[in-house]
């Protein structure tokens, strides 16, 4: 696997051979049909379908995927995991439970599941941002919030920090 991509340590993983890696910061704005305009230069990377889900370690959060990296997510998370165990049921009924295969239309606009929406507190005005192996649709106030936890935060996670990074 590729290195931790997300502000919240092990949580996802970006395989550079993929060659697409999601960057960016866009505002945007949710139709009337909880419709997403998709950022035309990421466009490509999700021509043949996407994974809408929630995100286990950022709820406030719809995570937009190709479907391939999604399933490597979710595979990663239970590895390690006792099949039979209580942990396996909860991340395989959560990782299916909240997530949803989707198409982008001709405009570029995937829509975005009104359950999924409502879980997370987004509202029409969203921010679009780039995480790596996936892009992660937040409501714009819920993601300056974040964003200045991680600006403020950041600067202290590395080797020997209390995240638990090692050299």
């Amino acid at each position: 696997m590729g290195s931790s991509r997300l502000f919240q340590p092990g949580s996802t993983y970006f395989d550079a051979a993929t060659g697409m890696a999601f960057r960016g910061y866009y505002d945007n704005t949710l139709d009337a049909k909880n419709r997403l305009t998709i950022p035309a230069k990421l466009r490509k990377a999700l021509a043949e379908g996407v994974v809408a889900a929630l995100q286990r370690d950022a709820p406030e959060c719809v995570a937009i995927w190709c479907p391939e990296d999604y399933e490597t997510y979710v595979a990663g998370l239970l590895e390690g995991i006792h099949p039979l165990s209580a942990d396996y049921g909860n991340i395989e009924r959560f990782s299916n439970a909240w997530s949803q295969e989707l198409e982008l239309d001709a405009a570029g606009r995937v829509m975005v599941p009104a359950k999924m929406l409502e879980k997370a507190g987004l509202s029409r005005d969203v921010a679009v941002i780039g995480a790596g192996n996936r892009l992660e649709i937040w409501d714009r106030e819920a993601w300056g919030r974040m964003s200045e936890k991680i600006v403020s935060t950041v600067q202290q996670i590395g080797p020997g920090s209390s995240s638990g990074h090692t050299p």
